[in-house]
């Protein structure tokens, strides 16, 4: 067995053990290590495993994040749900591990964060506070409208009697969700991605990735979110709406018309993307029928270091918050990339 970092030479067949592979996620295409350089010019430290006879077994995607106010760490994916480590058997697993931990000591990280969707390394530290919720679909848009309660439809039909409709598209869709997007990141207190990251995005997936969004009937866009697809699933990582026009349901005519648009496609399950149990987010997700499954967040860390909290629950961050909460939008656009870049 050999393992060494990736090279483009790899592509094809990383792509092919990714498409075969049970564990693999969207995230492990080699197309996303492309969009992470070029939308936030991280170094990525890709690793592969290949048997004696050169056929790739195990895969481990790393991305180095880097500032002064958290150091310097690893991460298998960050800005997405999943990562992490995929191979054909455990022993292939731990080899993979402990490269990417002789890699990390060499480059001075001090933590590395692999996002998995099975406890695959019992015995690293993790975290199990997050889960994703996943929704079987049925084949037909009737049977999907039908599965729904009698007041998850009033309030569909809410925000067509106000006038609203729904467009899924591409390319032509990125600048009304992004308008969205930034809007309401700014009002959660959280910096915006720039607008390059999705344009990469949907240039790099053409196929697999569309934007859904929600106009007024004078044609502002009210909610809007950016699909993506990979094998029987189609997921919803970003997706917001503005706070004003909530009252009118734009949001539950956006999830229940992205719905319709995945059982039309063929896919089997809809992935609502990661919450915290009980909260607000669990619950929206979980009246359209979603369950959720447990997520496992391992970690390595140098010198048995304490496991890092990045992230909006920290209360050290509380005061950040209320401040970004307050500045204008067209602020947030301008520097918000520059610190999300390293908020994994």
């Amino acid at each position: 067995m050999k393992i060494h970092i990736y090279d483009p030479g790899y592509r094809d067949a990383w792509d092919r053990y990714v498409m075969s592979e049970g564990e693999a996620s969207c995230y492990h295409l080699i197309g996303w290590k492309e969009v992470i350089e070029e939308s936030f010019g991280h170094k990525t430290c890709y690793l592969l495993s290949q048997d004696d006879a050169g056929k790739i077994n195990g895969i481990l995607p790393l991305v180095r994040l880097q500032s002064l106010l958290f150091g310097s760490f690893a991460v298998s994916l960050p800005f997405f749900n999943y990562g992490g480590i995929c191979a054909d058997d455990y022993r292939i697993r731990e080899r993979l591990l402990t490269e990417a931990v002789d890699m990390a000591r060499d480059m001075g990280i001090r933590h590395m964060e692999l996002r998995h969707s099975r406890n695959l390394l019992r015995d690293q530290p993790v975290k199990t506070s997050k889960v994703s919720m996943r929704l079987p679909l049925p084949g037909t848009k009737e049977a999907l409208f039908a599965s729904f309660g009698s007041k998850l439809r009033s309030q569909v039909q809410r925000a067509v009697k106000e006038g609203m409709v729904v467009r899924i598209g591409g390319m032509e869709e990125l600048e009304s969700f992004y308008d969205v997007f930034s809007r309401n990141m700014r009002d959660l207190g959280t910096p915006v991605y720039p607008g390059r990251f999705f344009r990469n995005i949907l240039k790099k997936f053409p196929d697999t990735t569309w934007i859904g969004t929600v106009y007024t009937r004078d044609g502002r866009p009210v909610a809007s979110g950016m699909l993506v697809g990979f094998k029987d699933t189609m997921e919803i990582p970003w997706a917001s709406s503005l706070r004003d026009f909530n009252r009118l349901g734009p949001n539950m005519l956006l999830y229940s018309s992205v719905l319709e648009f995945a059982c039309e496609a063929g896919y089997k399950v809809f992935d609502f993307g990661r919450s915290t149990p009980g909260e607000g987010t669990y619950k929206f997700k979980e009246q359209w029928g979603a369950k959720p499954v447990q997520l496992y967040w391992h970690y390595w860390l140098k010198n048995g270091e304490p496991m890092p909290e990045i992230n909006p629950h920290n209360p050290k961050y509380e005061l950040a918050i209320k401040i970004w909460q307050h500045l204008p939008v067209g602020l947030t656009k301008l520097i918000g990339p520059q610190l999300v870049k390293n908020l994994p």
